[in-house]
């Protein structure tokens, strides 16, 4: 049975999903997601013995909605994760277990808050480090600045990208979904958009959707957006400037804790920017896994979760 639980963690409550007993462990999802993205790891890591909780991040489904963009950075969502496992396990550190941004929310939560965090595991998003520039800079130098259209750089206008999802939430759910999974074409997401360009132009929109995703789940991820609107989500790609001034000052530190990374091989976050994959080995010192999974796109738990649940339940029992 699934436990719902409304979790005070400083200026905001927490929707969070649990299940089991034992050491805490905590999953954080990515955009445009909800705790639901983790239904498939939670009865196997609570069978194994550990509390399962997925989360809905701030500005999704059950939790608290601030308005401000500056809600939602960095030092914000890890603070989030901070306090939760404070509120759930006050007597002992939790895990931390994120996909797409979150991923970056784990990484900064065991960088930033390590008392807290005695392992941590990124999906989709490896770590690279402390910045040395800001992502808004990165993202001028390789997109902007030569006219090409940036699906990031489109959410960073307040209210643009909030007008087309919402118009059909249904139809930008199944064409984001598909044109990042693994069973989509290399153009379906890769296009040749240019700046002006909306988000959504060019996805297909599969009949049949892929397996791996029901109607059932999409039901349930609609209804969860149609509730809670795609701002505070959106607000993630707001604050790279933000982001990038906080993490400054725990240059020279690095994540100690035991580390892991799983991947898709088709999932498009990996060559955005170049390879950043070999910057890990550095940057975690006991990294105890980095898997790519063959075929996967970048729903990398909900893609292929029997594959994901193999690596997370041995590293999770080693620790």
């Amino acid at each position: 049975m699934t436990e719902f639980r409304r979790v005070p963690v400083g200026e905001v409550e927490l929707n969070v999903a649990i299940q089991g007993e034992g050491p805490l462990v905590v999953m954080v999802h990515g955009f445009p997601e909800s705790w639901y993205s983790w239904r498939h790891q939670m009865g196997p890591i609570a069978a194994a013995g550990f509390t399962a909780c997925a989360i809905d991040v701030r500005g999704y489904g059950g939790s608290d909605k601030p308005h401000p963009i500056e809600a939602y950075d960095l030092e914000s969502l890890s603070g989030d994760v901070a306090g939760l496992i404070e509120a759930l396990s006050p007597d002992q550190p939790g895990v931390v277990i994120g996909h797409d941004w979150g991923a970056p929310v784990a990484w900064t939560t065991a960088l930033v808050h390590p008392e807290r965090v005695r392992a941590v595991a990124g999906l989709s998003v490896p770590y690279t480090g402390v910045p040395t520039r800001s992502l808004s800079d990165i993202i001028d130098a390789v997109y902007k600045s030569k006219g090409r259209f940036f699906y990031q750089d489109y959410f960073a206008a307040e209210g643009v990208a909030e007008a087309e999802l919402e118009a059909d939430v249904r139809g930008a759910v199944r064409r984001l979904y598909y044109a990042w999974g693994g069973e989509a074409p290399t153009e379906a997401w890769r296009s040749d958009k240019r700046l002006g360009d909306r988000v959504l132009t060019g996805l297909p929109d599969p009949d049949p959707f892929p397996a791996w995703l029901s109607d059932a789940d999409i039901d349930f991820m609609v209804s969860e957006l149609e509730r809670s609107g795609f701002r505070g989500g959106l607000n993630r790609y707001r604050n790279h400037d933000r982001d990038f001034t906080f993490l400054r000052q725990f240059q020279g530190r690095r994540i100690e804790q035991p580390a892991l990374f799983i991947a898709g091989d088709r999932d498009s976050v990996l060559s955005m920017f170049g390879d950043r994959l070999s910057l890990m080995t550095d940057e975690l010192p006991d990294l105890r896994g980095a898997h790519m999974l063959p075929g996967c796109g970048h729903w990398t738990q909900q893609e292929r979760p029997e594959e994901v649940n193999n690596l997370l339940l041995p590293w999770l029992t080693s620790l």
